[in-house]
């Protein structure tokens, strides 16, 4: 027995042992199981340095390591140019997602580097004739995406080449190419609009919403072309991807706008109003309805601003419970859709007036949305939710962000102005807040104070004595030491000269209200440590109040002292204000005009007419604090300006134009689709639906398509029962199970009836013929046929609505055996 040599084996064991971790270690590179995608991600030195080498490799796999790379650090925001000579040799890659990804590279830098993209045309021209609809679409994009202006003729031919592929993938890529060979070559309009018209008639919904973004882009005026596709795209808008239907429905609401007829409303009675809608945009309002409830916030908002700006306001409600739905989705969102709501209140505030507490605001809302958040709830007062809403607002007073307090104090004085009831409580909550140690607070509680004064005073009513609005001037030129902020003093001094007149005769100055001149006094002692505003509001008071009384000897020096302080102020427009009223008041006041007034010439005014000029003259921006309107700054639901609170240019407006008192020509939408069946098309309850009936139950609310029944080639055409009825409504499959067991019970039963009928039939017939036979009475012939007429009248007669022919025995058997068959397979 010879001896076994161990060490043999171990040494062959060990090379077995590491020759299967190589082996395994190669495969598992191919499934990308050895390590994670983050690996790519290490950008170092030691990992970049190898890329060039990988890129040159005959090895697929260290192409696509290579590749990974790149594509990694070019999501990272890198530069890697410098590898475009590399990967363009790659383009022709025998591995596809080799090539994937070279298409990836190529796109992001084929319009850096347009000369060495341009020694790739060749192999992008055969990619388009690839087997994959993905290469082929790839392809597609690098080609359009390669900005030199003299390849445009050829992107033009394989756009065209694409737009008549087989898969909807490239037919996409297709449309979305279009713009981008438009920009850069503009004189391929014609070619590429031919192209836009064989695109629109595609069929596939996956290529329908980036049709629609060329055609923004490219021809969007060309509303003609969208004529004879108008309602197949407004049937298929429910089957398009998210984001095509949103470009898909703005596309479509500009054509209802451009071309249909205005709806109209009309009262026939006080408890009825009749409503006239074109089919079309009947049409177009129930395709899109069901893309209220879209996991898409986009897809909803612009559902909203068709139903918005199409339908007639007795259907504005259906985009209530849809915005709310998505204001919580995210912040971003929430600013968007509260922009939304903020301009549909100012036309319609009931619509969401109900649901006010959907948008109170919270710790952690941003400022802007805090700012809307109080302009939506100040448009949402009624007199059933005000008292809600006060100590809503009165609470946000003591918030440290100061919009927020600006905002909650004009809620407060928009109570006041709108609802008569809540005055008292309104001026009660603003003097509460002038005793705020916050300047901001002051300031706001000031301007609206004035605000109210005015309203009150163009309107003369007074709820009572405290709240009378000069109680409200007194109270504030008394408090005129504790306001520091720059606005709210210069409010309380333009309040009290505008104010000041007082004609009773134990007012300390003839005609001067007694807490007037002191106000005076006070700011002229502090003139020079005033602002500009104060010191403006401060000369206007002194010349009001010389007009107001012009003998008074304490009055006229606390005047000249105001103007000599002006007169040598810092700053031009107090010196000019100064010079200004001096002059006007020289025929008024002995003395206060300038030493040369005598040699100026002009026109000298009588006090009467100073009194206007100063009293009257121009109304204060205050008296008009609402904001304005956003639909009056041009400003529109959907866009743009609307959302950012500015203006934006033309082209990002999104403005809808105008609706046509009588729109264009219905049958120009008329298309071969709409007269395709030959034949009525059976509905699901068994009725015949016309193709205008179809039109007519999709423009109500119904089905946008009409139900297919399949029946076998040689029969002569469904039943006209149409597939079995629902019967008992069903709910659930219990229940439709034994509906169909009944069914099957009951045709058993008949068929068992039809039998015994023709049984006995066939009886008489025999017996009648036996004794025809007998009496040899007439002939073959007319006993055959009146054999066939009782046969016929005796089997049921009545000819079946479909055309076939009266059942059988032979037919009850068969019917019998295939509904045996049935319940064995359920």
């Amino acid at each position: 027995m010879s001896s076994i040599n161990f060490n043999s084996w171990t040494e062959n064991a060990t090379r077995l042992g590491m020759r299967i971790q190589e082996t395994l270690a190669e495969r598992t590179k191919d499934f990308s199981l050895t390590g994670s995608g983050a690996g790519y991600y290490d950008t170092g030195e030691d990992k970049t340095k190898n890329i060039k080498a990988q890129l040159d490799s005959g090895s697929d796999r260290e192409k696509l390591e290579a590749m990974k790379r790149l594509i990694a650090m070019i999501s990272k925001g890198r530069n890697v140019s410098e590898y475009f000579a590399q990967v363009v040799k790659n383009v022709a890659a025998s591995s596809i997602e080799v090539r994937k990804l070279v298409y990836i590279y190529l796109l992001r830098y084929a319009e850096a580097e347009p000369d060495l993209a341009l020694l790739s045309i060749n192999t992008f021209q055969r990619d388009l004739a690839d087997s994959s609809p993905l290469i082929r679409a790839m392809a597609l994009r690098v080609l359009s995406g390669i900005r030199v202006p003299t390849i445009a003729g050829l992107v033009v031919l394989a756009i065209k080449k694409c737009a008549a592929d087989t898969s909807p993938y490239v037919r996409k890529a297709a449309a979305l190419s279009i713009p981008k060979c438009y920009s850069l070559d503009d004189s391929q309009l014609p070619s590429l609009i031919e192209i836009l018209s064989t695109l629109l008639r595609d069929r596939s919904p996956l290529s329908v919403g980036s049709v629609a973004i060329a055609f923004e882009a490219v021809c969007p005026t060309r509303l003609d072309l969208l004529h004879m596709h108008y309602r197949r795209l407004c049937r298929v808008l429910i089957d398009v991807d998210e984001w095509g239907q949103v470009n898909l429905l703005e596309l479509l609401v500009r054509y209802a706008r451009t071309v249909l007829p205005r709806p109209t409303a009309s009262h026939d009675s006080p408890d009825k109003e009749t409503e006239e809608l074109d089919q079309d945009l009947e049409l177009l309002l129930v395709s899109a309805e069901p893309l209220f409830q879209s996991c898409n916030p986009a897809v909803v908002m612009s559902v909203s601003r068709a139903f918005y700006y199409l339908a007639l306001p007795s259907r504005h409600h259906k985009i209530v419970h849809p915005l709310l739905r998505i204001l919580a989705v995210s912040p971003e969102i929430e600013r968007v859709v509260l922009a939304y709501v903020l301009s549909i209140s100012h036309t319609s505030p009931h619509l969401f007036s109900s649901h006010y507490t959907r948008f109170v605001v919270r710790t952690d809302d941003s400022t802007q949305v805090k700012d809307s958040k109080t302009r939506l709830l100040r448009n949402f007062v009624t007199v059933d939710n005000y008292q809600a809403l006060l100590r809503e607002f009165v609470d946000y007073t003591d918030d440290v962000d100061e919009t927020l307090v600006a905002g909650a104090i004009q809620g407060i004085g928009h109570i006041a102005r709108n609802l008569p009831e809540s005055t008292a409580q309104c001026l009660n909550a603003l003097l509460a807040c002038i005793k705020s140690p916050h300047d901001p607070v002051v300031a706001s509680a000031v301007v609206e104070l004035k605000t109210l004064v005015q309203a009150q005073m163009h309107t003369a009513s007074h709820p009572g004595p405290s709240s009378a609005p000069l109680t409200i001037v007194e109270r504030l030129a008394y408090r005129i030491d504790e306001i520091r902020h720059a606005k709210a003093r210069a409010c309380v001094v333009w309040l009290v000269g505008q104010y000041a007149a007082d004609d009773s005769p134990s007012a300390v100055v003839e005609g001067v209200a007694p807490w007037a001149p002191d106000v005076l006094r006070k700011v002229a002692k502090s003139f020079r440590d005033e602002t500009i505003a104060v010191k403006l509001q401060a000369i206007t008071l002194a010349a009001k109040l010389l007009v107001l009384s012009p003998l008074h000897a304490t009055l006229t020096q606390l005047g000249k002292y105001v103007f000599a302080l002006a007169r040598y102020d810092r700053n031009y427009d107090v010196r000019d204000r100064g010079r200004m009223l001096q002059q006007l008041l020289a025929g008024v006041v002995p003395g206060i005009g300038a030493a040369d007034a005598r040699d100026v010439g002009g026109v000298v005014l009588r006090r009467a007419q100073v009194r206007i000029v100063l009293f009257e003259g121009k109304e204060s921006a205050a008296h008009a604090h609402a904001t304005a309107h956003p639909e009056s700054r041009g400003e529109r639901v959907g866009t743009l300006g609307l959302v950012l609170g500015r203006d934006v240019p033309a082209a990002h407006a999104r403005i809808l134009p105008d609706w046509l008192e009588h729109g264009v020509e219905s049958s120009l939408r008329d298309s071969p689709d709409d007269f395709a069946p030959s034949v009525a098309a059976p509905t699901a309850f068994g009725h015949v639906a016309t193709p205008a009936a179809l039109r007519a139950g999709a423009a109500s609310g119904g089905r946008s398509s009409p139900i297919v029944v399949l029946t076998p080639a040689g029969s002569g055409g469904p039943s006209p029962a149409g597939s079995m009825p629902n019967r008992g409504g069903w709910t659930d499959l219990d229940k439709f199970y034994a509906s169909s067991s009944e069914e099957e019970e009951e045709e058993e039963s008949d068929d068992d009836d039809d039998d015994e009928e023709e049984g006995e039939e066939e009886e008489e017939g025999e017996e009648e013929g036996c004794e025809e036979e007998e009496e040899g009475g007439g002939t073959e012939g007319s006993d055959d046929k009146e054999e066939e007429e009782e046969s016929g009248h005796q089997s049921g007669g009545d000819k079946d609505p479909s055309g076939s022919p009266p059942r059988t025995l032979e037919d009850s058997d068969a019917e019998e055996g295939s509904s045996s068959r049935k319940a064995a397979v359920r």
